[in-house]
């Protein structure tokens, strides 16, 4: 291979990685379905058969978005978090830094959550995709709940999944509030709420509402006695 093709190769790849990033700020902005070739080559100041030169199709280019999103959250989100000791100390750093991430996309968009609203009901690769990084997502956090089990830092008796259920509604919730609603204190709010929700799972406290929920089933069947 000779240095001039080298060059080439280096440009191209250049040329590609900054075509990705302007095409994810405005999938982040437009949703995926807004993206087009036409507008990206406008942005770039490229034609639309340059821009295609990188890019087999419009979904191969969709779809090269969706993994440059998704690294950006694997690199600020899951792969700093992994560096905490197992259990509820990395539990609880994959929360801050995820809930960091989704108020810096408050003002941009998480792909993510406009990818599910567009494509929930669209199968194709695009959906796949989209479905396969966020099961990931929740795989990660599956796992490291249940090692909070083990380690005794949450009750025996926690549904890991009931548990990350209740804490991806809590982002839900937050970015609802503060994108949609602009509601002052969402991030407070959800801050809260995910400590309100750990404290309820810890084993103290997990097996003192377990025994209030029985005493309140048997008082229940005594009155319709």
């Amino acid at each position: 291979m000779t240095e001039t093709t080298q060059k080439f190769m280096r440009k191209g790849e250049l040329t590609r990685a900054a075509i990705l990033d302007v095409a994810l700020a405005l999938a982040s902005r437009d949703g995926l379905e807004g993206l087009t070739i036409g507008l990206l080559a406008d942005k770039m100041n490229m034609s639309k058969s340059g821009v295609f030169a990188h890019f087999g199709s419009r979904e191969d280019l969709q779809i090269e978005v969706l993994k440059l999103y998704h690294h950006h959250f694997e690199q600020e989100v899951f792969y700093p978090s992994m560096k905490e000791p197992r259990g509820l100390p990395r539990l609880q750093r994959m929360f801050a830094r995820w809930v960091k991430r989704v108020t810096v996309e408050i003002a941009s968009g998480c792909i993510y959550i406009s990818g599910a609203v567009e494509y929930d009901d669209r199968p194709g690769a695009i959906r796949e995709e989209l479905v396969a990084m966020v099961c990931t997502w929740q795989d990660a956090l599956h796992r490291c709940a249940g090692q909070a089990i083990e380690m005794g830092h949450l009750s025996a008796d926690t549904d890991p999944q009931q548990l990350v259920y209740e804490m991806y509604g809590l982002i839900l919730a937050l970015h609802h509030d503060a994108r949609f609603i602009k509601r002052p204190g969402s991030v407070t709010r959800a801050e809260a709420g995910f400590e309100r929700l750990i404290e309820s799972y810890r084993p103290q406290a997990h097996a003192n509402v377990k025994a209030i929920v029985k005493q309140n089933s048997k008082s229940a069947v005594k009155k319709t006695a």
